[in-house]
């Protein structure tokens, strides 16, 4: 059992230096029913527009295995992110591969660099950019405003795209799957030309910016492979 009391599956590091001429091999989609896949209950009510996205199917050691990646950062109060890579079976994203980039950071921003990089392996895996994860080291578990406008870069390019938030000193929420309310989330952010921290104005019709995802479920029978590329 991890952190979080779950099963624990496999989790490879891809030790190779970045280009990897060595690509080890990924399990396919798990066949129906070959073990439980553990739905994530949302924190709030589902939005007519999430019943209509695909299900994403994460690693049940992906948050664990990230915090301890980050957990060098996260002593020093300094964010760290990653990219999830998922493949596309039946309807369905499975998320296999983690990709931590060449980062710049500090305690409320973290910036990928070197981004060529994080294409060149999605690229070479075939690999959808279904989200990306990050911590927020002695903040809460919630989207600034610097969250939302990424985020915005991956939803708007995959509908299922999912912001993974760790906050690992929030007592009240450790972690959330969040995204851009659609339509109303994504047409605020879409004409929003600030940049850094600032507010965005609230859908008129009520509803909030951002949301819990109800389209995620942790999975044991996936195996999940790390590209550090820090080092």
């Amino acid at each position: 059992m991890n952190k979080l009391g779950l099963m624990q599956p496999n989790f490879f590091k891809v030790t190779h230096s970045y280009p990897s001429s060595i690509i080890s091999c990924i399990h396919n989609a798990p066949p129906h029913g070959a073990a439980e896949v553990s739905r994530i209950t949302s924190l709030v009510n589902e939005s007519t527009t999430s019943r209509v996205l695909k299900d994403v199917h994460l690693s049940t050691q992906l948050l664990d295995g990230f915090l301890d990646l980050a957990e060098d950062n996260t002593s020093k109060d300094l964010e760290t992110c990653g990219v999830l890579g998922a493949f596309l079976k039946e309807g369905t994203y499975y998320v296999t591969t983690l990709i931590i980039p060449k980062q710049d950071s500090t305690s409320s921003t973290c910036q990928a660099v070197n981004e060529e990089e994080i294409f060149a392996i999605q690229n070479e895996q075939s690999l959808f950019p279904v989200g990306w994860i990050h911590t927020h080291p002695s903040q809460s578990c919630f989207m600034s405003s610097v969250d939302l406008h990424t985020q915005y870069s991956y939803q708007v390019m995959v509908p299922e795209a999912v912001a993974i938030v760790m906050a690992p000193t929030d007592t009240s929420r450790s972690y959330g799957y969040f995204r851009l309310s659609d339509p109303d989330g994504m047409k605020i952010v879409r004409e929003c030309q600030e940049t850094g921290f600032h507010t965005h104005s609230e859908p008129l019709n009520g509803a909030s910016i951002y949301e819990d995802c109800s389209n995620i479920y942790l999975n044991p029978n996936l195996r999940l492979e790390v590209f550090d590329l820090r080092h």
